[in-house]
């Protein structure tokens, strides 16, 4: 990093054939990045129909970097899935010069903006790519993936994600976010108790659109072959931060403030599942030899509060998730009997069962319940999908319950509880291992 005002040096424009990993990108995109040169920042936009939103997105981004990074070299990466709203004109014709003309912040650096169309339908696994490609070539030292959604995205974001990576060496920045007590239900109930409990890292969002990565591990991430693989296509963002977790790479969280949240219909939950889980069990099996032996988790080095809940108000239909999980459990009963022990089914029948004010699925049998379902799906006792998909009433079962011991919590409270599942999850970690390959 420059420590004064002078220029330094340009810096010599890449004349080698790029390397085999970044073979799928365009001649015309590869031209561009050739043009750019070397960079210090790279920002990753990956965009699909957002005009409406990207604009204030960009501005925050430049504000960003001309506050925290005004002398270093920068470019904006803008893998477009076929956007038909004039999405990927709007992030090339943006120019920095708006930003610097309406604030007292000056910089000696051109901020690059390069907009490259994805070949296929919109998916966030060839973005990614597009952008992990972008980075290795570029050879950027400190790289952030924004979403084109997070429309009250503060400037301050930018040096928050990239500041750990650049100048402390971190290789992965994963975001904290203020959440209504209720928000992101999945994360807090199965993604981040389990993830920690397996990979012994407190990681609070496994699963995040926006994120800080290191060029090292960026290139290291490259040279994997991974492209084809599954669950690399379904949930590329989860699946790229478990895989620096399981790499033992440098790890950082950041705390951004409040999270505008795309609201979403009980449907989605299959996908999310997907997205998320799947991916989650799929990583299971390459990396049995790292996590088989944690017995514990441990802290991440964390810029802000570790987590923060409000309470604001959030309507949920309790009932509606009570009596979907009542029918589930009913209608599914042949397919759980494929994947689960016969105590936990006869223990799911009758909680089911049970009236709205009297059911309740207990941590311990939640917990029993996931980690069953993970060796299950490690054994393909049946077609993977289907135990994921089967997970879906289930989990809408242990959010009714979630809810009911919440509703009157304080934001102290939640975080309690969510703690308290999280070593549940630690503790009977041992219950995995031993259906891992042992029987039912």
């Amino acid at each position: 990093m420059s420590t004064g005002v002078q220029e330094r040096p340009e810096p010599i424009r890449a004349e080698v054939k790029p390397p085999a990993e970044e073979s799928f990108l365009s001649d015309e995109f590869l031209r561009q990045l050739i043009n750019v040169g070397e960079i210090d920042i790279l920002v990753g936009l990956p965009t699909h129909n957002n005009a409406k939103t990207v604009g204030s997105v960009i501005q925050a981004i430049q504000g960003g970097l001309l506050k925290s990074f005004p002398r270093e070299r920068a470019a904006i990466i803008n893998p477009d899935g076929g956007s038909r709203d004039g999405t990927p004109d709007l992030v090339a014709a943006a120019s920095i010069d708006d930003v610097r003309r309406a604030g007292t912040l000056h910089t000696l650096r051109t901020l690059h903006s390069i907009s490259t169309h994805y070949p296929g339908s919109p998916a966030s696994a060839p973005a990614l790519r597009t952008i992990l490609a972008a980075a290795d070539l570029l050879r950027a030292k400190a790289c952030v993936i924004v979403s084109p959604d997070s429309t009250n995205m503060e400037p301050d974001w930018m040096g928050r994600l990239l500041q750990p990576v650049y100048r402390d060496n971190a290789d992965l920045v994963t975001p904290l976010y203020s959440r209504n007590r209720f928000d992101g239900l999945l994360m807090t109930n199965l993604l981040y108790p389990m993830a920690r409990a397996i990979y012994g890292w407190r990681v609070r969002e496994p699963y995040a659109s926006e994120f800080g990565f290191s060029g090292r591990l960026a290139s290291q991430f490259l040279s994997r072959e991974i492209w084809n693989d599954e669950a690399w296509r379904t949930g590329p963002e989860i699946f790229f931060t478990l895989a620096a977790i399981a790499g033992n790479f440098r790890l950082h969280q950041a705390f951004l403030g409040p999270k505008i949240l795309t609201e979403r219909s009980s449907a989605d939950l299959v996908p999310a599942l997907r997205q998320t889980v799947g991916v989650l069990f799929s990583s299971l099996d390459p990396n049995f030899s790292v996590w088989s032996s944690k017995t514990s988790s441990q802290s991440v080095p964390t810029t802000g509060p570790d987590g923060e809940f409000t309470l604001e108000p959030l309507r949920v239909n309790r009932k509606r998730l009570r009596d979907m999980f009542a029918a589930g459990v009913a209608e599914l009963e042949p397919v759980f009997r494929s994947i689960l022990t016969p105590g936990t089914l006869a223990e799911l029948q009758r909680i089911a069962a049970l009236d709205e004010d009297e059911m309740r699925y207990s941590p311990s049998l939640w917990v029993q319940t996931v980690y069953e379902f993970a060796a299950s799906y490690h054994k393909s006792v049946i077609a993977r999908d289907h135990i994921i998909q089967a997970l879906a009433p289930l989990f809408r079962g242990r959010v009714f319950t979630f809810l009911m011991e919440n509703r009157n919590g304080s934001a102290e409270d939640v975080e309690k509880n969510v703690e308290s599942l999280c070593l549940e999850f630690e503790t009977r970690k041992p219950y995995l291992l031993e259906h891992w390959n042992g029987g039912k």
